[in-house]
């Protein structure tokens, strides 16, 4: 890529980022729409609660009913290169030879 093509990709990116925080500007305004009701606002353990300890729970309780259920038989499970999968040792190997 030419320093051309650099700078023009450059500009474009620095205008559309600059359109973007103007057109936004109303979404920050401190004055309240009509119809406008918020609610109480969430105390400190509520969000905690619904933003981290429930997507968790809900992540070790999928987790857990997919280990549990899991029905695949040993020789059908991918052991990666350098894992510690079922390997023969050297009498296994003498016994077979």
């Amino acid at each position: 890529m030419d320093k051309k093509n650099a700078l023009r990709a450059g500009a474009l990116a620095a205008g559309t980022t600059l359109m973007m925080l103007l057109m936004s500007s109303p979404a920050l305004a401190l004055t309240r729409d009509d119809g406008d009701d918020p609610g109480t606002g969430l105390s400190v353990i509520e969000t905690l609660g619904y933003y981290v300890l429930a997507p968790l729970a809900l992540f070790a309780v999928i987790a857990g009913l997919v280990m549990a259920l899991d029905r695949s038989k040993p020789e059908h499970r991918v052991i990666t290169p350098g894992g510690k999968g079922k390997t023969k040792t050297k009498a296994e190997v003498a016994a077979k030879a």
